[in-house]
């Protein structure tokens, strides 16, 4: 059961108000300061207006940026997909739970927290959460639900920025437009009526593409200068194809043409397609002239456009590998990757932070009171084994003396220890009548090791070639350990001998000692095959 809240407070000391927590404090309203309807500052922008917005955001007045991050969004194809890929690869990642210690009431906690942070929307939620990727700061309200005795989470809603400023003492501080009363109605208590956060109410997401205030250090102030001179770009490219996508027509007539005459002439010309028609005299010409330094004018357009949509990729994704296919090559797609994979974790763990401050705690807090120590989120893939990389170090430093439980694959691959008596996958056996020398059967030679190698080696095609790929596969550990201490006799000596008397004293180690009895093993087993192949007289 949920406990008191009288006694509780945040970590400012302010006590909560337990009658605005299952309320929406911040939704909008047609008919007040915090308004649904936007406005478009986008439309004719210019260096002059856009730096004047951004002044203005800096000044403690954000409202014509965070219109105008929103509408970057809307406008800018790469911008918002590149965006979306980053926010969708954290926002669906696995959300784990730990408890502060390994006592039963922590695990209680970390239970309650897994109901919380795991629910059917909180990839949605978390998308919202991440907002501040782009615009460098967003809000989310928490509505808690009381309605059946515990503190649970009815939604996390998302607030537009538009709705709140930040204190102009610290410039990070944000306040509520049009604040609110105890039953969380909004009102104004002054030209804006701005109100600090309530305690447990918000959860106040600060994600920085660069350090600074929070106004300051979003993504889209930076994709915005690109994303106007991109605009700027596109119009041009958009008068050029009008003009030059379609053929000019030229109609000539002769000299001492009538008005009449050429009359008829224009409009024979300006009514065969579009509009690019002109008519002139018979002894005159047009030329259309193009810059030769910049090849085809269309290309320079598409060059522009796609150089900046590349800069957008490196501030969103660091790298443009996954967005613009110029990879390169595998190493360089390969590394393009990792600067990728680098930059979800640092957003999962800011989000990891954001969660903990701004939810985790005051939600353990309202149900169970105050904690020492409190459950903790966290955002992120499991680490991928390199299984093929271990199956071969395991293959070849076994025989060499490594001990590897036989459960330990099962772990790695995941697959479960079967029970007692389970019925088990087995390699197909194609002498199902083979018997043992002992002339018991033997159902199927994989299930029994000491008769595999004999086995596999009697059914080979070519038992030669057969006994060759053994050998090679079980003496590369030897092989290899030979040669590297034959490398460290070289490299020690300083004449040649030297380096003979130095092998004459050498010692060999276990790994040579077991190629030289494999090799006398290989040597009788191909002499008796040999023998069995001659004819009988």
């Amino acid at each position: 059961m949920a406990v008191s809240t009288s006694s509780i407070v945040d970590q400012y000391g302010r006590p909560i108000q337990r009658e605005i927590l299952t309320k929406e404090i911040a939704a909008p309203s047609t008919t007040g300061v915090r308004s649904p309807i936007t406005g478009y500052p986008g439309d004719g922008l210019n260096p002059v207006r856009l730096a004047n917005i951004l002044r203005a955001a800096d000044y403690g007045d954000p409202l014509r940026y965070f219109e105008l991050a929103e509408t970057i969004e809307e406008r800018d194809l790469h911008y918002v997909g590149v965006l979306g890929k980053r926010k969708r690869q954290v926002a669906q990642l696995d959300i784990t739970v730990e408890a502060a210690d390994e006592s039963a009431e922590a695990k209680k906690h970390a239970v309650f927290i897994e109901g919380i942070v795991k629910r059917e929307t909180i990839q949605a939620e978390l998308f919202d959460m991440l907002d501040a990727i782009g615009k460098g700061w967003s809000c989310v309200e928490i509505v808690w639900d009381t309605s059946e005795g515990d503190w649970s989470v009815a939604q996390l809603a998302w607030r537009d920025p538009r709705w709140f400023r930040f204190d102009r003492r610290d410039g990070s501080t944000p306040l509520i437009i049009g604040g609110y009363d105890a039953d969380g109605v909004g009102h104004v208590t002054g030209s804006l009526g701005e109100a600090p956060f309530p305690p447990f109410k918000f959860i106040n997401t600060v994600i920085r593409a660069k350090s600074g205030l929070p106004v300051r250090s979003g993504i889209a102030r930076i994709a915005l200068w690109a994303w106007m001179f991109k605009a700027f770009t596109q119009r041009d490219w958009a008068i050029f194809t009008q003009t030059f996508g379609q053929p000019v027509r030229v109609g000539k007539y002769p000299a001492g043409s009538s008005q009449a005459d050429k009359d008829t002439l224009f409009n024979a010309v300006a009514n065969i397609a579009g509009d690019c028609a002109a008519i002139i005299p018979e002894m005159m010409d047009i030329d259309f002239i193009e810059s030769k330094n910049v090849g085809t004018g269309s290309d320079l357009y598409i060059k522009r456009v796609n150089w900046l949509d590349q800069q957008i990729s490196k501030a969103v994704l660091g790298q443009t590998a996954t967005t613009d296919a110029i990879a390169g090559g595998h190493a360089v797609g390969k590394e393009h990757r990792e600067v990728e994979e680098d930059i979800e974790r640092a957003d999962a763990k800011a989000i990891d932070a954001i969660l903990n401050r701004d939810l985790v705690r005051p939600a353990v807090q309202l149900q169970f009171g105050p904690q020492k120590k409190y459950p903790k989120v966290k955002i992120g893939r499991a680490e991928e084994a390199n299984v093929e990389l271990i199956v071969n170090s395991v293959d070849k430093l076994v025989p060499m003396g490594l001990q590897v439980e036989r459960t330990f694959f099962n772990g790695l691959l995941g697959i479960p220890i079967p029970p007692p008596n389970a019925q088990l996958l087995t390699a197909p056996s194609s002498s199902p009548g083979l018997t043992s020398p002992l002339g018991n059967p033997v159902g199927n030679p994989a299930e029994q090791p000491a008769l595999n190698s004999a086995f596999r080696l009697h059914e080979a095609h070519d038992p030669i070639a057969y006994l060759t790929e053994q050998v090679e596969r079980l003496a590369g550990p030897g092989v290899e350990a030979l040669i590297h201490e034959l490398r460290e006799v070289i490299a020690r000596c300083s004449s040649l001998d030297e380096v003979k008397n130095e092998l004459k004293r050498f010692n060999p180690g276990i790994a040579e000692r077991n190629l030289a009895t494999l090799m006398r093993i290989s040597r009788t087993v191909a002499n008796l095959m040999g023998r069995s192949n001659i004819p009988d007289a």
